[in-house]
């Protein structure tokens, strides 16, 4: 019932990593680097041809670029892409780092960037660097670190770190028994976890009790494709039994591997009776939405932060809404270079990449995943106890008015003040107005366009 602290968890994380790529040869001038939580943020894209990091929009616009740690000027990113655009599709060349544990792989991928780009034994190359007879490009640069990734999971490193300092890594959260123990008063819960039970289960303490069914070793994404064998644990050993599992649900018993569909059936329920948690876009939340149709819950703890710099630096953004309406409309007034000031402006109050939502005005690529894939997404699900089980979720309805052919995107949030400006400009005879939504609530819920009744677990899907 706990959660990891950040950025500790991330400094951890990016030390093991760190320290594994000098182990295998890399130089131990890479040691000098410690992890700055200032630089990365989620959803951006390593171009594994040319080493940049890159901030995209969800159509593959270019928001932000750097190589190592200079971040590039516009000229500067038109001479690795001439439009100014990426096809996110070439997954071969752009990787998208969307998860939680990707922040350490992010900084460390700037980190060698760099290291050789500074390192005057190393020559520059355009897609790498070379030392004599020897080449590092940055695609094998990137595969050592995602390797290393792998092989800090795989050999348990990571979590034997955790389980030696849990005060320092964890977070013990009071609320969440009060919360499980208030779902399971009107529903089936259910954990699923890639963690083995040896991990999940320390310390020992009761916990097994909040949930219907507990699953360990899910392996997802595979766990919502044809999955694994389904076994018992021997919860006093921490050992599997022989077999795979075939029976009904047995209540305190604990299984390893299975399926999403194996889930369903245990529990004798369909896609969209599951309100599925997670924190993974792709392993949790894309996946499970399209094979099995579950409503999605997605846990974005940086929001926390976007929100506290949202209120904070709110005039800056009705700044930009303004400065986008008059270079629409009047394109004679305010300077592009007034809009980009104001950009950056606002984008250095969340730090260095800027927001994990937007960059300006325009929405990020992990924004655009987040309101395709997530039918509500919060810092927390400890939220949901300040609502009660009755209470329904709904995003109000978006207009569009095609009337003309030049485009203003205004967010809901500005339409009141902009009314005035509008009357206005409606003498000007062709305009076209767009409404979007803003990904940004108030409230701690954050509610995109779909409904939940919690009590039943049944949802209403609005119309796009």
């Amino acid at each position: 019932l706990d959660y990891y602290k950040s950025p500790d968890y991330e400094d951890l994380g990016f030390e093991l990593l760190r320290d594994r790529l000098v182990s295998i040869g890399y130089p131990h001038e890479l040691l000098h680097y410690t992890y700055d939580p200032t630089f990365p943020t989620r959803g951006l894209v390593f171009d594994t041809m040319y080493g940049n990091l890159l901030k995209v929009d969800s159509n593959g616009n270019i928001l932000l670029c750097s190589h190592g740690f200079t971040f590039l000027k516009r000229d500067k990113i038109q001479d690795y892409y001439p439009n100014n655009f990426i096809q996110r599709g070439n997954t071969d060349r752009f990787y998208i780092l969307n998860t939680l544990f990707n922040l350490s792989e992010t900084y460390l991928d700037g980190c060698l960037v760099d290291l050789f780009t500074r390192c005057s034994r190393y020559e520059n190359c355009q897609k790498g660097f070379k030392h004599g007879d020897l080449f590092m490009s940055f695609r094998s640069m990137f595969q050592d670190v995602r390797d290393a990734m792998d092989y800090v999971h795989d050999t348990g490193s990571l979590k034997e770190s955790t389980l030696r300092n849990l005060d320092k890594y964890v977070v013990r959260d009071v609320n969440l028994p009060v919360l499980l123990t208030r779902i399971k008063e009107v529903a089936k819960v259910f954990l699923a976890t890639n963690s083995d039970y040896n991990y999940t289960e320390y310390p020992k303490k009761p916990w097994r009790t909040f949930f219907d069914l507990v699953v360990v070793d899910t392996r997802k994404p595979l766990f919502f494709a044809e999955g694994t064998v389904l076994r018992q644990v021997d919860t006093n050993t921490g050992k599997l039994r022989i077999g795979t599992y075939t029976g009904e649900l047995q209540h305190g018993t604990v299984y390893s591997g299975g399926s999403s569909d194996i889930v369903c059936e245990l529990l004798d329920v369909k896609g969209k009776d599951i309100l599925y948690v997670g924190d993974h876009i792709f392993g949790d939340i894309l996946k499970s939405k399209k094979r099995q149709g579950w409503k999605t819950f997605l846990v974005v703890p940086e929001l926390a932060k976007e929100l506290q710099v949202w209120t904070e630096k709110n005039h800056l953004f009705e700044e930009l809404k303004h400065l986008d309406i008059f270079l629409y409309f009047l394109m004679w007034g305010a300077s592009p270079c007034v809009l980009q000031v104001v950009t950056y402006r606002m984008d250095l109050s969340y730090g260095q990449m800027g927001s994990l939502l937007r960059s300006g005005s325009r929405q990020t690529l992990f924004a655009s995943q987040l309101m395709r894939y997530a039918d509500l997404y919060s810092s927390t699900c400890i939220n949901l106890l300040h609502y009660p089980f009755s209470y329904l979720f709904r995003a109000p309805p978006v207009l569009v008015s095609p009337t003309s052919d030049i485009p203003v995107i205004i967010t809901r949030t500005c339409i009141s003040s902009c009314i005035k400006s509008l009357a206005e400009m409606t003498m000007k005879k062709h305009f076209f107005l767009m409404l979007s939504r803003c990904p940004m609530s108030p409230r701690g819920i954050i509610t995109p366009l779909t409904s939940l009744h919690l009590s039943s677990l049944f949802w209403i899907k609005s119309r796009r």
